[in-house]
């Protein structure tokens, strides 16, 4: 047990300093730690090691170093439990949880134990887990694609051309600002190609960015303490109750507007207006054409409101504000709940939700339309003031915040009275 235990500490101390000072791959470097054992000494104890003569040992030495030492997830694991984990605040199953590591998400590996426990640090969770819940090394890099995101942010100019194909030759789609980050679809060489949205039909518009002037990283998703994912549940609850108070709202506008038409129809028959225009009032009233409305809210109320489901998913054909929306449906439920009428499709928006404004002219609670390589619209936003937006942005990305620019804009409408 001494000698194995000795195998364990040497092996991997020198794993990791070897990685540390080898890795190159910068996408791969911001995932890594220094490791909590001490490598002073590390040629000595694998000395020892070896001087023990047990050619098991020297051979285990040999294997290990062989399987792990030139992987990038050296101590890096990955979660492999069916859902997830318990980490603990002791390496014991009678201790504290101080958190939850799903499946797929990843810890930096502090220290490994006796009995099976590995000690591990993911987000702001620090803690105990068995260590079988984890896959470290070749087994963890295989699940890199599954389970990792790469995302590139716009450095090193002001604006991005993004091309149709990865050459410098090639037709240019959009214009994309400093510091916007978009997720990689793919790597190519010198070449990324990345996703600018997900439009309301369910297609992916992408297109290739030169890497000279992106920075890659790779993000897994991390462990959650018991305290944010109590945090979460509060915020989809305040998402929940927030929708349910405004359809209230609605509602009790709507009656409102019932019994105002009634009485104004009692007028005008005691006043013995004219049948036809009566009847002619009352049709408009009760038929609004698309993008109409007699909604009296402001548009930064809508904007404010718009934004408290930001983090909820993107979901094809979606309407839902907190179980998942297109970008189109997104937009198209928040008017709706504030008593206005939007075509359901970005490109049906585009030409009559309410009347067109110069982009100079934006304001909070305005639609901004984005197209696809062809021109056509296959994307729609909702300006919410500081030139950013919100939307129901990608797949992957789902309700997010952004700059207004972040695509090359097609044209602005304003739907408020």
């Amino acid at each position: 047990m001494k000698k194995y235990q000795a195998l364990k500490t040497a092996v991997f101390a020198a794993s990791a300093l070897m990685f540390l000072s080898a890795s190159k791959d910068k996408a791969f470097a911001q995932q890594t730690i220094s490791v909590e054992i001490g490598v002073a000494g590390i040629s000595k104890t694998l000395g020892d090691v070896y001087s023990c003569g047990d050619k098991e040992v020297n051979e285990k030495i040999t294997e290990l170093f062989n399987a792990e030492i030139y992987s990038p997830f050296t101590n890096l694991g990955v979660s492999i439990a069916g859902s997830y984990v318990n980490v603990r605040s002791q390496p014991s199953t009678d201790s504290k949880v101080v958190g939850k590591l799903y499946n797929g998400c990843a810890a930096e590996i502090l220290e490994w134990l006796e009995g099976d426990w590995v000690k591990i640090v993911s987000g702001d969770v620090e803690g105990y887990i068995a260590s079988n819940y984890l896959a470290t090394g070749k087994a963890a890099e295989k699940l890199a694609d599954e389970h990792a995101e790469k995302y590139a942010t716009v450095v090193r100019t002001q604006t991005l051309r993004v091309r149709e194909e990865a050459s410098t030759e090639s037709r240019t789609l959009e214009l994309i600002p400093l510091g916007e980050r978009f997720p990689v679809v793919k790597e190519y060489g010198e070449w990324a190609e990345i996703l600018l949205s997900t439009d309301d039909q369910g297609h992916d518009f992408t297109g290739f960015v030169h890497k000279d002037y992106v920075d890659i990283e790779v993000k897994f998703k991390e462990a959650i303490s018991i305290e944010e994912e109590q945090r979460i549940i509060r915020q989809q609850r305040e998402a929940e109750r927030a929708e349910a108070e405004r359809l209230q709202r609605l509602a009790e506008e709507e009656e409102r507007r019932r019994n105002e038409e009634a009485r104004r129809q009692e007028e005008a028959r005691k006043a013995a207006e004219n049948k036809k225009k009566s009847e002619q009032e009352s049709k408009k009233e009760n038929n609004p054409t698309n993008s109409s409305g007699s909604g009296s809210s402001s548009g930064n109320e809508i904007a404010n409101y718009a934004q408290k489901f930001v983090g909820n998913r993107y979901v094809w054909g979606g309407t839902s504000l907190t179980k998942g929306a297109d970008c189109s449906g997104f937009v198209y439920t928040i008017y709706q709940q504030f008593g206005y009428k939007l075509d359901r499709v970005s490109k049906d928006q585009a030409r009559t939700a309410g009347r067109k404004v110069n982009i100079g002219d934006r304001q909070p609670g305005d639609l901004i339309f984005y197209t696809n390589s062809k021109g056509v619209v296959n994307h729609v936003a909702m300006y919410i003031g500081n030139d950013k937006i919100v939307h129901a942005a990608s797949s992957r990305q789902g309700i997010i915040i952004s700059q207004y620019n972040y695509r090359k804009v097609y044209s602005v409408r304003r739907v408020v009275n």
